[in-house]
């Protein structure tokens, strides 16, 4: 009997655990750019340096040179004259001047170049007849006449089984 009870244990039919889970999503999108700017200003830098080498500026000052008054962000400088100290003796004498950007005292029109380094200007897009359209999981992304204009579209299909 035990034997029995037990073969009929191992005969029931167990429950079926499945979970499937479906999804479709289908997105699109039209994106026009804004205008922009965006510049980077460069400083002024000088730099000397010397061996045996005496300096003297324009009023007779032993003087290495350097900035003075400052006119739309760009420094005045003055370069000393160099000579060599002792006659017969090595020396070396280096000097660097990098003149930085004026700063504007206006901003830059759209296709104009400003008075920066590094500047980039764009206008702003425009769609014109750029259209996108999603119908039941199809999608139609149209460029058209537009500028400055970002088309995305998107489908996705998941699947889950457990």
């Amino acid at each position: 009997m035990k034997k029995l009870l037990l073969l009929a244990a191992l005969c029931v039919p167990s429950a079926a655990f499945c979970n499937v889970q479906h999804s479709i999503t289908s997105s699109v999108k039209l994106e026009s750019l804004s205008a922009a700017t965006s510049a980077d200003k460069i400083g002024s830098s000088y730099s000397i340096s010397g061996n045996n080498v005496t300096t003297v500026d324009s009023n007779s000052a032993a003087t290495i040179g350097g900035f003075g008054t400052t006119s739309s962000g760009v420094p005045s400088i003055s370069f000393p004259s160099s000579s060599q100290s002792v006659s017969g003796e090595a020396f070396s004498y280096s000097t660097s001047y990098l003149e930085g950007d004026a700063t504007s005292g206006s901003a830059v029109t759209v296709g104009q170049v400003g008075n920066f380094s590094d500047l980039t200007s764009t206008s702003a897009g425009s769609v014109g007849t750029a259209a996108v359209t999603l119908d039941n999981h199809t999608m139609t992304l149209t460029g058209g006449t537009g500028t400055g204009v970002v088309l995305t579209g998107q489908f996705v299909t998941d699947l889950t089984v457990d």
